[in-house]
């Protein structure tokens, strides 16, 4: 009896000595740096974002003089800049045509991603691990090697074919496209293989289908890795100049487009309209920044390793 509470007693002890899992314990077990040298890192990483926004936000609200003088903070406020840029830069058409495409950009890679990464995954057939390499050989080709060829292709779509695509939105949206499919398939397989094949098993021991599997089973738990795939196919679209400066027209040029012909078309003024060129950058960023702030809890679980626990 002695040498069993003893026993007891040293489990108990030990137990009690093993860090619980978020407790604040773990947090100093795991911490890597001193806490004084800690907050040091945070509050210079935040003043080297926070400070650039802040002075961009600042020159929005200030005059191009005050701007040109080197002003920091701005010696009068006035919200003039941010009623010029729907006539000045055109921001209206470029921003609904940026929503449009990216938005449904992201939709489409999104919902096929995940039908694609599921077979991947969950089937072996010939082909497949060439196919898993393929999507992670498109990742390093530049996409200014494909301009050319996309532009060509396309062009001879309108000859041969009688379609028009170049100057569409939906031209612009076949363009992205191609380039989201892969990275966003290689993030839901990176997803999908943590997920356990117990709950698959389970739903075909009662008689569901494989389609019944992918709509019940399958993309209620993928929700995080689709929201990752889905934001970064919608930030392709929305960041990109290079393919959206050849692909378009005036009435279909995107955000980022309508930005880069407005600043160029400042060059070799007496004083540009920095107010403005501030106030539509932050008016362009605003949609990505927004999007983040609803789906932060879902890209941190599908950034995370594993997915479901």
């Amino acid at each position: 009896m002695t040498t069993s509470t003893a026993s007891k007693r040293r489990n108990a002890a030990m137990a009690a000595s093993v860090p619980r899992p978020g407790s604040a314990r773990q947090h100093e077990v795991t911490r890597l740096l001193p806490r004084p040298l800690l907050a040091i890192i945070l509050v210079f990483l935040g003043a080297l974002v926070l400070i650039p926004v802040l002075y961009i936000f600042l020159a929005s609200v200030n005059s191009d003089i005050g701007v040109a003088n080197g002003e920091f903070w701005p010696s009068t406020v006035t919200l003039q800049n941010y009623s010029s840029i729907w006539t000045s830069v055109g921001l209206a058409t470029g921003l609904t045509n940026s929503v449009l495409v990216a938005g449904a950009t992201a939709v489409v890679s999104a919902a096929m991603s995940v039908s694609t990464a599921f077979v991947l995954v969950r089937y072996s057939f010939r082909g497949r691990l060439t196919i898993l390499r393929g999507l992670l050989a498109l990742q390093s080709v530049p996409g200014t090697l494909m301009v050319l060829p996309v532009f060509v292709l396309f062009s001879s779509a309108a000859t041969y074919l009688g379609i028009q695509v170049i100057g569409t939105q939906w031209g612009l949206f076949v363009t992205y496209l191609t380039f989201a499919m892969p990275f966003s398939t290689w993030v839901m397989v990176t997803y999908l293989r943590g997920l356990p094949r117990e709950l698959e098993e389970a739903a075909r021991i009662d008689g569901a289908s494989n389609v019944g599997v992918l709509f019940r089973i399958i993309l209620p738990l993928s929700w995080p890795g689709i929201v990752v795939s889905g934001i970064f196919a919608f930030l392709l679209g929305w960041n990109d100049v290079l393919f959206a400066s050849v692909m378009t027209r005036p009435e279909s040029q995107t955000a980022a487009v309508a930005l880069q012909i407005f600043g160029a078309s400042q060059e070799g003024g007496a004083i540009p309209f920095y107010g403005q060129m501030m106030a539509a950058a932050l008016v362009c960023a605003a949609p990505v920044v927004i999007l983040y702030l609803i789906f932060q809890r879902y890209l941190v679980g599908g950034l995370t390793a594993g997915g479901v626990k």
